[in-house]
């Protein structure tokens, strides 16, 4: 090839790579809108859709919101009231307000649930472990954060925890992230059960020492066992890693570059942030972060996570059933013919439910209080919006 071949193929390539990335929309300020149409959707399916939530045939569901190739397509947000739904049992002690009836874990209580103090940020409860996977994945490509494979209890005075044996000392950050601590963890259960785990941890004071404390039933990376105490533990090990509590580094190294200013994270009574639940978000800015690993980790010229660790975070590290893997705190749904493709979800207490189709350029967020009740069923919250696609 002579010089001039080869700087007319480079000046091609730079051309080529220019507009391509000029396609990318980056929603740092906001999100653009768009008609359905214009992104491939059909709007008459996802006017049907919206007419049947608002009808109330899929439970309390409070927003919901379609974005595609990096534009807002569809959003509806559904006013619900909620003193008169859940006023009574407010004020009434029960797995779901075992302490302060007037407290952030009152689930009842309108002040804090499903939006902090009555505004616009809606509550993510489970989405929050998600989202603090997300954070570990900018503090690993930072290499601010300890390697998976390291053991838990590094991170712990281990004569002051409970119920120490060999398979505990082998538990690792890793298996912390994917579900698989091998703690004796009972959350399948409900909340007003006292067996419920998460629910007596909730109802303490020290929500780590808890956590640390239970004993093991199982090896380490063996068994699926949903487990939120491993994400309060992931918290602790946060802090001590690196020095900074959780939220403040989310808001300097995740939140700011997506252009995220508005959030609200509780905290449990010692002061450890609530990483199992706590985090409170506006879905435009949940949608944010979903895109993050839309775009692999990149965002407008920077690279903010490593490819690497989004592509670990949703590749299956255990098999749950036949509708859901796991991997680092993601959800993945086989869906389409023969279940080949795979959407990444995070799924909250409720009804909070961001999900990614990443072949389909297609984020959906979904926003829920349905506390007492089935919500959305999952297959309904993927297909409809699956079949609006043209």
């Amino acid at each position: 090839m002579t010089r001039r071949v080869a700087l007319v193929v480079l000046s091609l390539h730079l051309l080529l790579t220019g507009a391509l990335a000029s396609q990318t929309t980056w929603p740092t300020k906001d999100w653009p809108s768009v008609p359905p149409e214009a992104v491939g959707l059909d709007s008459k399916v996802l006017a049907a859709f919206d007419a049947e939530i608002a009808a109330g045939q899929y439970g309390l569901i409070d927003s919901f919101l379609v974005i595609r190739r990096g534009q807002v397509a569809f959003e509806r947000v559904y006013r619900r009231d909620y003193d008169t739904i859940y006023g009574d049992d407010a004020k009434k002690p029960g797995g779901l307000n075992a302490t302060d009836p007037t407290g952030p874990f009152n689930y009842f209580n309108p002040w804090w649930h499903p939006y902090y103090r009555r505004g616009d940020l809606h509550t993510m409860q489970s989405v929050t472990k998600t989202i603090t996977s997300v954070i570990i994945g900018v503090a690993v490509t930072r290499k601010e954060f300890p390697d998976l494979d390291t053991p838990v209890l590094k991170f712990f005075d281990e004569s002051q925890v409970k119920n120490v044996d060999d398979r505990k000392r082998r538990m690792t950050i890793r298996h912390l992230l994917t579900m698989t601590a091998g703690q004796d963890w009972r959350e399948d259960l409900p909340f007003d059960d006292p067996k419920n785990t998460t629910a007596v941890m909730e109802g303490s004071f020290d929500w780590l020492q808890v956590a640390i404390d239970h004993p093991m039933v199982a090896e380490p990376g063996t068994v699926f066992n949903y487990n939120s105490g491993a994400t309060v533990i992931l918290a602790h090990i946060f802090r001590k890693a690196t020095g900074v509590d959780i939220e403040e580094y989310a808001h300097r190294h995740l939140f700011t570059p997506l252009g995220i200013e508005r959030f609200y994270w509780k905290r449990t009574a010692m002061g450890l942030i609530d990483a199992e639940g706590g985090l409170y978000l506006r879905p435009r800015d949940l949608a944010r972060i979903a895109y993050l690993f839309l775009k692999n980790g990149q965002w407008d010229g920077r690279t903010l996570i490593d490819p690497a660790w989004v592509k670990a975070s949703v590749t299956p590290a255990v098999t749950v059933s036949a509708t859901a893997k796991y991997g680092y705190k993601w959800w993945l749904h086989p869906y389409g013919e023969g279940g080949t493709r795979l959407a990444w979800a995070g799924s909250g207490f409720g009804g909070q439910r961001p999900l990614i189709f990443p072949e389909h350029d297609l984020i959906v967020i979904y926003t829920g209080w349905d506390v007492q009740r089935p919500g959305m069923p999952l297959g309904v919250a993927m297909d409809r919006v699956l079949q609006a696609l043209r």
